[in-house]
Order: C-alpha cells, then structure tokens, then sequence
C-alpha cells in the first residue's frame, strides 16, 4: 500500500503542526528543524522550502496565533448586543484574551525568539492598542494614547503570569477586574 502524497497545504499544515509540538515543548533556541520534519513526514529540506529558516518557520506559526487571536477579540465584540457599555466590551476583549492565552501558550513570548516574531508581537499589540483604543473612544489626548499603549503592556506581563501559574481559572476575572481597574484609572474615566 503506497503513502497518498500530500499537497501543499497539507504538507505546510502537518510542518505547523509538528512545530507547533515542539516550540510548545521547548524554548525557540533548543527546538530541531531536524526533529520537526521527521515529525510532519517531511524532510529538512522540504521544511525550508516552505518557511525559508527556522525562523521563518516559527514566525509563521505565531503569525497564525496572533492573526486568530486578532478574530478573537473581534468576535467577542460581534457576540455582545448592541449599545453595551465600553468597560464590558473591553472585558469582553479581555475575556477573550484570556481564553486564547489558556488555549494556546505560544501566544506568551519565549526567550530566545527571533526578531521577525517579536516584531510581528509587537504589531499584533499594536492592533490590540487600537482596538481598544476604538472601542474607548478616545482620540488625539496624549493621556489616553498613553493609557490604551501601557494597559496592552500590563495584559501582556499579567497574561504571561498567569500562565506561568497554569492559568487558573478562579484568577482569571481578579486580572480582569485588575486590567479594568488601570486602564479606567488610567483614563481618568469610561466616559473619554
């Protein structure tokens, strides 16, 4: 009986899926391409055709987190009924932030990641900024721009404490409440 040879999004997808094991397991510097294309049935060089460097390969795979991440915080605006109050559509955002961080731990920064990864983390707090910076409905004030930039930094230390701690469940809304309670203290009000 003969293997069925997989196409290209098939083959990809077992390649992500392999690294996916693996970056999950160990930190980006002790992870083997060698052992994540044994793993997916491919060959090292096959996984460098598709994703170039190990790098390229790891990028991919937190790209995808952090774009599903992204539709995350969008459907838990989309899911809440319309006209509600701003501070439960950030907690919705937060909510759901978290769910994605218990679900998925690639989404908390590693040491020793490459460049290419921090910089797409980096746009991907940049997006959630904004997001929230929409749903607050603040504008050009320097306080406010300032309060949304630092509240994404303090989810982020706090969200990767939490999973340091294996994200229990009865701490989840204390950091929520405690993410809600900087960033309206921060903003001085709800009501921007």
């Amino acid at each position: 009986m003969s293997r069925r040879r997989l196409s290209t999004h098939e083959r990809r997808a077992a390649i992500l899926a392999a690294a996916e094991t693996h970056f999950t397991g160990q930190s980006y510097p002790d992870v083997s391409v060698a052992a994540i294309a044994a793993d997916s049935g491919s060959s090292q060089a096959l996984v460098f055709h598709y994703f170039a460097t190990k790098s390229g390969l790891f990028t991919a795979l937190i790209d995808a987190h952090l774009t599903h991440l992204r539709e995350t915080h969008l459907a838990a605006l989309a899911a809440l009924t319309p006209g509600q109050p701003v501070r439960q559509r950030v907690e919705a955002i937060l909510l759901a932030h978290l769910n994605a961080v218990a679900a998925t731990p690639l989404l908390i920064a590693g040491p020793g990641e490459p460049e290419p990864a921090r910089d797409a983390r980096l746009r991907a707090d940049n997006e959630l900024a904004e997001l929230l910076a929409a749903e607050t409905g603040i504008h050009d004030f320097a306080r406010h721009r300032w309060a949304v930039t630092g509240i994404v930094g303090f989810l982020g230390r706090a969200a990767a404490e939490w999973a340091t701690a294996g994200c229990p469940a009865e701490e989840r809304h204390p950091l929520v409440e405690a993410t809600l309670g900087a960033l309206e203290g921060a903003l001085g009000d709800w009501q921007v």
